[in-house]
């Protein structure tokens, strides 16, 4: 028998739409830092576990497009 979702659970359905994370390096390792969209402020960091050398994504939160280099004019 098919049983509906109970409504208030608190459960998250799609994408978190006002903050983004993005790639750092914590003490050599990856990590990745969550960051509020409207005010710029750092949130929260998830490092990776003991012996581990990259951290888990957080669930639901959208990357940051990195920035690319520009490239160098070559002189003729």
């Amino acid at each position: 028998m098919a049983v509906n979702k109970p409504t208030g659970d608190n459960a998250r359905k799609g994408a978190v739409k006002k903050r983004s994370q993005t790639k750092t390096t914590l003490g050599g390792a990856s990590a990745f830092t969550k960051r509020d969209k409207a005010s710029g402020e750092f949130m929260g960091v998830k490092k990776p576990a003991k012996g581990k050398k990259a951290a888990k994504k957080f669930k639901g939160v959208r990357l940051e497009k990195r920035a690319t280099k520009k490239k160098k004019a070559k002189k003729s």
